[in-house]
């Protein structure tokens, strides 16, 4: 399923009575019955605030059967909302795009891209013109309303992979968002971000290729499905007729389960063997533990490995630690290139903020921007995240993004320097992080794997509680005063100059 969105009209749509026609097609639309259909279906997965805030006030405009480029896939239904700006449209994107899918893959009983466009409804009336809607007055006379009624309890829509055939004319499941242009670089992200680039701009089935595959891993929100996505749309830009295929494990597990339920074993195998010349694949580690599926990937990935086609994939984390992974695949994901991204340091976070404010068109603050960053480490999604809520904000009150506001706003993200936690759960958040026991801070150890996490502890005890370098030595089987004093001096150094000990404490500290 893909979605994307495009400005057809300077104006913005006016807003109507939520308790009148918002969001309901006039009586002369030919899809007033697909959308209520819909909406009665969101009705029962969304809160009310959430359906009258963002999606009664969209509008069907385009509902069009599109074949598929596999015989032995059903068609799909292409689905246009019409939105009153680029920032209604992407927030519905990124938060209700997926139970928009569901409930019209219910309606239509196959599966549905959708995408968004952004301007005056009347406008876009114009834009759009007669054939489009008199082709969905054609669509209409097969769409039985009564069934779509009841389709929240009936239809599914089907599983087919997120499939890529980049030629002119052709809709991608690529998300053209996502490209190496838009990719903060950093020094967290550099090696994974130049590994990508590699790939996209090597010629299809090199000679020699020392990327493929290429193996992409990093705790959830730091970008790999960026980068993904920014490898498929550089290679589709270079190679108009590369085959390409983007699609998560899970998916892929899913169509196995379908493939073999009905059958189709045959065709599954061919359109992942036979069928692409870039594979890209997401959170691979999904597959580890099902042997089913370890094996149809083990031959996949010998196949396309063979006939010098590209496969990348992502993890969050290495290949020696997905947990269950057979061995024949956990080293042929290390006959290439493995790269890892590391939590953005403080600089990369202020220039993605920048970034996506200027992509949306919000006026972010310098003194902002560095507040968000110094507080939101562990995850992009979380600082893009912060910047939404603050826009919302902003739209709401018709007031400009201000340092108060933040605060305000962002408050429950941001740790006191005085805040308070026990003593017990920050040894437990550092236990945990570098996998350690408790009790083993008491121990008189001067391993690097036991005295590290330690001293981290006593650090991060003395800045968060107000216990005296003494009462802390308690807690750590009676170390002395000097103990302390030595230990938080050089934590606080070693976070200056060491990137390690810095993305450590940053971890902790998010937990806690």
């Amino acid at each position: 399923m893909n979605s994307s969105f495009t400005s057809v009209s300077p104006s913005v749509a006016q807003h109507k009575s939520f308790h009148g026609t918002q969001g309901l097609p006039s009586a002369t639309s030919p899809y007033s019955d697909i959308w209520q259909a819909v909406l009665r279906i969101l009705e029962s997965s969304l809160v009310p605030q959430q359906l009258s805030t963002w999606i009664q006030p969209l509008e069907l405009i385009g509902y069009e059967h599109t074949p598929s480029a596999h015989p032995e896939s059903s068609s799909s239904i292409r689905v246009t909302l019409l939105a009153s700006n680029s920032f209604s449209a992407s927030w519905v994107r990124d938060h209700f795009l997926s139970a928009l899918e569901l409930a019209f893959g219910q309606v239509a009983g196959s599966r549905v891209e959708i995408q968004f466009e952004i301007g005056d409804s009347a406008q876009t009336s114009k834009n759009i013109g007669s054939s489009s809607a008199a082709a969905g007055a054609e669509k209409l006379d097969s769409w039985d309303a009564p069934a779509a009624s009841q389709a929240a309890s009936v239809a599914q829509p089907s599983i087919l992979a997120a499939e890529v055939v980049a030629s002119p004319g052709n809709p991608t499941s690529v998300d053209a968002r996502y490209c190496f242009d838009s990719f903060v670089v950093g020094a967290s992200n550099q090696f994974a971000h130049a590994s990508a680039l590699a790939v996209a701009e090597q010629p299809l089935r090199p000679q020699y290729n020392p990327y493929n595959p290429l193996f992409i891993y990093s705790p959830p929100g730091l970008g790999k499905t960026h980068l993904l996505h920014a490898i498929g749309n550089k290679v589709a830009e270079k190679n108009p007729s590369a085959r390409i295929a983007y699609l998560s494990a899970e998916r892929f597990v899913n169509e196995l389960v379908e493939s073999l339920q009905h059958k189709r074993m045959s065709q599954f195998r061919t359109r992942y063997r036979d069928s692409y010349d870039l594979i890209l694949m997401d959170d691979v580690q999904f597959i580890a533990g099902k042997k089913q599926t370890e094996e149809e990937f083990f031959h996949t990935f010998n196949a396309l490995h063979t006939s010098r086609r590209q496969i990348v994939v992502t993890s969050d984390r290495p290949p020696k630690e997905i947990e269950g992974l057979e061995e024949r695949i956990r080293t042929r994901f290390e006959w290439g290139m493995v790269a890892d991204i590391h939590s953005p340091e403080i600089e990369t976070r202020i220039a993605i903020l920048k970034s996506k404010a200027e992509r949306d068109d919000i006026y972010l603050p310098d003194d902002v921007a560095t507040f968000i960053a110094t507080y939101v480490k562990s995850s992009i999604r979380e600082l893009e995240g912060s910047l939404v809520k603050l826009q919302f904000q902003a739209s709401l009150t018709g007031s400009e993004i201000s340092l108060e506001m933040a605060k305000q706003i962002l408050r429950s993200l941001v740790p006191s320097e005085g805040s308070t936690y026990t003593i017990e759960a920050i040894q437990s958040a550092v236990a945990k992080y570098f996998g350690i026991k408790s009790q083993d801070f008491k121990s008189t150890s001067r391993a690097r794997q036991v005295a590290l996490p330690r001293q981290i502890a006593m650090y991060l005890i003395r800045k968060y509680s107000k216990l005296s370098f003494n009462e802390i030595g308690h807690y750590f089987g009676g170390k002395d005063h000097s103990t302390i004093v030595h230990a938080c001096k050089k934590i606080e150094g070693d976070l200056e100059t060491d990137e390690s000990i810095r993305q450590a404490v940053e971890a902790v500290q998010n937990q806690l």
